[in-house]
């Protein structure tokens, strides 16, 4: 479906050279003389770089459909990680590199949101934080600083910086976006 660059909405998504951009932000332009154009901030959910970029305002572009689907984590082999759509059945792998700081939040059996557009994965949608167990730390420290922190790994490898009085096999909060420790869960 057509949509012309005066048209444009903050988070709509369209096509550009084969490429998928969604818009980020956007100015209409009116100088003293000539035509009115449009300056805008794109990003490429391929590749994640953003571009800005100016456009006519009756420059047209293909509008990108992205749909977002649930997922579940089934497992990881060669670099690879496999998910099942949950309605149609059917496998979607991604490379390691796709995935990315994500796997530090996957787990067995995990329902995932993912981003597609036609048959493509564009990327995951985690919550912000995610409940982790902790399989690695040293022993609680009793009478310690509540500023002291120490090194602890969870289930899926991420090492975590956590209070003192955290002990193996809890579980805690950590944030998706850094992979900081948030609270206990």
């Amino acid at each position: 479906m057509p949509i012309e660059a005066g048209d444009f909405k903050t988070g709509l998504t369209i096509l550009i050279d084969g490429e998928i951009y969604q818009v980020l932000d956007f100015l209409h332009v009116k100088p003293g003389k000539g035509a009115a154009f449009l300056r805008t901030k794109l990003k490429n959910l391929r590749t994640g770089g953003i571009m800005e970029q100016s456009f006519n305002t009756t420059t047209r572009f293909d509008q990108a459909i992205i749909e977002k689907r649930d997922l579940q984590y089934s497992y990881n082999a060669d670099g690879f990680y496999f998910f099942m759509d949950m309605e149609s059945f059917e496998m979607y792998q991604l490379s390691d590199e796709q995935v990315g700081f994500s796997k530090n939040f996957i787990v067995d059996g995990q329902i995932v949101s993912a981003k597609f557009f036609e048959d493509e994965i564009l990327s995951l949608d985690l919550p912000e934080r995610m409940a982790l167990t902790i399989v690695d730390t040293t022993d609680p420290v009793s009478g310690a600083s509540s500023n002291d922190t120490k090194e602890a790994w969870t289930e899926t490898g991420l090492m975590v910086r956590v209070p003192m009085f955290i002990k193996k096999g809890e579980k805690i909060l950590v944030y998706t976006s850094d992979g900081k420790y948030w609270g206990r869960a």
